[in-house]
């Protein structure tokens, strides 16, 4: 997993990252079912390449490199994977 969003973007979900991001790999995206109702939004570990563009644009400071999570929001790294994989 190349980038995490974590606890900053809960409630915000300014969506600057979404302009940004070349691959569109951040849901759920403003015309995507959910976006009303997720708590924050999520890269997909999948399809992310890794350019960090997303990363600047964020006001909340909430995107981090996987290897660069703080502490306290380690658990994001988890939330973000589970919400690719709950099928």
């Amino acid at each position: 997993m190349a980038y995490v969003i974590t606890q900053p973007c809960i409630s915000s979900k300014n969506a600057a990252c979404l302009d940004v991001c070349p691959v569109d790999c951040i849901h759920p995206m403003k015309d995507e079912e959910g976006f009303a109702e997720a708590p924050h939004l999520y890269i997909n570990p999948d399809e992310c390449i890794d350019c960090g563009a997303c990363k600047p644009t964020c006001p909340s400071k909430a995107i981090f490199a996987e290897s660069e999570v703080p502490d306290e929001w380690q658990n994001y790294i988890q939330i973000n994977r589970d919400y690719f994989n709950a099928d």
